[in-house]
């Protein structure tokens, strides 16, 4: 673990190092510079490609070419450093409905160790204090309810900052509103159309600041998908969670009549699977 994690700082060198935006054209320098101020730069661009990833989620090289204004090889030998420092991994491009022709492209993803690199989490100290008041009920079934209301209460006042954002949106941008909301609470959100035949939504959290202590506990995730149900005004539907394992946290809204009442505030939502 003290390799891995010696390796991730080599390659992230810090949240100060992960805000940096510097540009370095096409991934090279341009002009003799010495190797100290060559290292750097290149550290500086290692660490724009695991930021694109952690803003928008698991991407290609063509993806993260684009977004950063690099070459694909230039991006790819990044990536290269990233994998070897257990920072990204690679892996098939999950297809949502029909299938086209061909080989599924290649997609990055954050590790686990990546993502410890942009949080300074306490998620020991998070584990032990619900599985603390899990037993002090009395564990089992009593337990797991405490931690339930615990998440619930949690995420309640976590909202308190979200509702005002969205009820000042129209019905028809307040899950962008709510994207925008989760976003400057370090959820790196966005807010798009569903793919294939159905009519909605999707808001994608691409971090998860409490995905380690949510594998454990489920009930963070739950009570996060209530809340939202309750802020948007429509029963939502939890597609894939990043502590379950998925690149990105997807929810499902649903393009409805609930969504233009101008009562947001109204609980509407029934209790969803994470």
């Amino acid at each position: 673990m003290e390799a891995t994690r010696s390796g991730l700082h080599h390659g992230l060198s810090g949240l100060d190092q992960l805000r940096n935006n510097g540009v370095v054209k096409n991934g090279e320098r341009q002009t003799e510079a010495p190797q100290g101020e060559l290292a750097t730069g290149e550290r500086s661009t290692r660490n724009r490609v695991a930021r694109s990833i952690l803003d928008h989620g698991p991407s290609t090289v063509a993806d993260l070419a684009a977004r950063l204004g690099l070459t694909q090889a230039a991006v790819r030998r990044h990536l290269d450093t990233l994998a070897a420092d257990d920072v990204v991994a690679s892996r098939e491009q999950r297809v949502y409905g029909a299938r086209t022709r061909g080989r599924p492209a290649k997609v990055f993803a954050l590790t686990d160790c990546g993502r410890d690199a942009f949080d300074q989490s306490y998620d020991t100290l998070a584990a032990d204090a619900l599985r603390w008041i899990a037993q002090s009920v009395g564990g089992g079934a009593q337990g797991e309810a405490a931690v339930a209301a615990f998440a619930r209460a949690r995420m309640e006042a976590q909202a308190e900052g979200y509702r005002e954002a969205v009820e000042a949106a129209a019905p028809e941008r307040r899950t962008e509103a709510l994207a925008r909301a989760l976003t400057a609470d370090g959820y790196a959100a966005t807010a798009k159309s569903a793919p294939g035949p159905h009519s909605g939504e999707q808001l994608c959290q691409h971090h998860c600041p409490v995905a380690h202590v949510a594998e454990q506990f489920p009930q963070l995730c739950e009570a996060e998908t209530e809340v939202f149900g309750r802020l948007l005004g429509t029963h939502v539907q939890r597609l894939a969670t990043i502590a379950h394992g998925d690149g990105v946290c997807t929810t499902f809204i649903p393009r409805s009549a609930a969504q233009t009442d101008t009562s947001v505030s109204a609980s509407t939502a029934g209790r969803n699977p994470a």
